[in-house]
């Protein structure tokens, strides 16, 4: 396959992923938004979203104060945003239509009409009348998207580097979508006596929102049968191979669909892939949450980007610089 066609598969599964997960950061960020807490808490939780996405300085520059309306729009319909959603989509659907050869006609009209009813829906005020339902919307989109490549796409090249992208890119998103919950659950402020009772009810609340933010609330409780713990959460996204969205699924899927595309210089970028599959394998939660969450995702989500560009190296166009 013609690197540039490999190019346009990859970015436009990744995109739409991007678009997706983006949806689901949001979602739950306005959910929590909604629990009895400070303003200055829920200032703190959208500025947690805005650095793990590596967008903090992009948003100062151009919103002089941040309210949920400014941040909305800013990862929402913001054009000067590369990870906006309409962003997202609308370099989904420019990918699909250089190929469009490539994809069965249900996969181009799948990506074309997300796009058009994306600006349909933003221009009608969807957003501000209820963002959890737009969210919603893109989530569907979503997996619209990759029900349509799984029941109509031969499973060729062009299929593989599609899974491709979509597996790695939600390996990324997940690591952020866990650790901006994190972040903000132990920045939350300190706990008084007469608050524990308080707060101990709000954390179910709190908990089952970031699970529903990855389609994992019933899947928890099918797993553990329990009270929902932050030890727990963090296993279950992390180190369940059986959870579709955890880290170690879709690594599991990137060493498949890698598998299926090699080449003659690609030993490196698997073994890269399979170094991160097998840290994840066989770590357990205590061993990470011992020596610290946060620094754990930090150099995943650092080997994921590492994983990527020795991708787009083996097999993909050369980058601009």
């Amino acid at each position: 396959m013609l690197s540039r066609t490999a190019d346009h598969l990859f970015w436009m599964a990744r995109y739409t992923e991007r678009a997706e997960n983006t949806a689901r950061m949001l979602d739950v960020t306005v959910q929590t938004s909604l629990l009895p807490q400070s303003a200055a808490a829920a200032e703190e939780g959208w500025r947690a979203m805005l650095s793990i996405c590596e967008l903090q300085q992009l948003f100062d520059d151009k919103y002089p104060v941040l309210t949920q309306k400014a941040v909305l729009d800013f990862m929402v319909r913001d054009p000067d945003n590369p990870s906006s959603i309409a962003a997202c989509l609308t370099a989904a659907r420019e990918n699909a239509r250089a190929v469009r050869g490539t994809l069965t006609t249900e996969v181009w009209e799948t990506e074309n009409t997300t796009w058009l009813d994306m600006q349909r829906l933003l221009k009608d005020g969807m957003l501000e009348r209820d963002p959890s339902e737009f969210f919603e919307w893109v989530k569907f989109r979503s997996h619209l998207s990759r029900g349509v490549t799984l029941g109509t796409m031969l499973k060729d090249d062009a299929f593989h580097f599609i899974r491709l992208g979509s597996f790695l890119e939600r390996a990324d998103n997940t690591a952020r979508i866990i650790d901006v919950k994190f972040h903000s659950a132990s920045n939350s402020g300190e706990r008084s006596a007469r608050r524990v009772d308080q707060e101990s009810q709000l954390d179910f609340y709190y908990w089952a929102a970031v699970l529903r933010s990855v389609s994992c609330f019933e899947i928890y409780r099918k797993v553990y049968r329990d009270v929902i713990t932050p030890a727990r959460v963090a296993e279950i996204l992390m180190l369940r191979a059986d959870m579709p969205r955890s880290l170690l699924a879709c690594m599991e899927e990137v060493i498949v669909n890698l598998h299926s595309v090699r080449n003659d210089v690609s030993a490196n970028t698997e073994r890269l892939a399979g170094k991160l599959h097998a840290d994840l394998k066989f770590v357990r939660i205590e061993d990470i949450l011992e020596s610290g969450l946060h620094d754990y995702l930090t150099d995943f989500m650092k080997r994921v980007s590492e994983l990527g560009d020795s991708i787009n190296r083996d097999f993909l166009l050369p980058s601009a610089a």
